[in-house]
């Protein structure tokens, strides 16, 4: 019985191994996206706000992807926020 229920903790442990390492590898994709974002941006734009670059660092990857799509329609940050809100 108990090594029954050791075998059953042992599988928990590692089924949130697995959930752990996917959710670091997805924050990790989107805080790279981010730093890209701010990267390109302030390459194009300039020195950028505190408010832009908080609404990016704040963004999903949905809303990130749209504005890596629209980077070359971008001309200033007022075009940026509109994008990604």
């Amino acid at each position: 019985m108990c090594e029954g229920m050791e075998r059953m903790a042992e599988g928990f442990r590692k089924e949130g191994e697995v959930r752990g390492v996917i959710r670091g590898r997805s924050e990790g994709k989107l805080e790279e996206k981010q730093n890209t974002l701010l990267t390109l941006l302030t390459c194009k734009l300039g020195n950028l706000s505190k408010e832009t670059e908080n609404t990016i660092r704040s963004s999903t990857m949905e809303k990130l992807n749209k504005l890596t799509l629209s980077i070359f329609d971008i001309q200033s940050e007022e075009d940026a926020l509109r994008i990604i809100n």
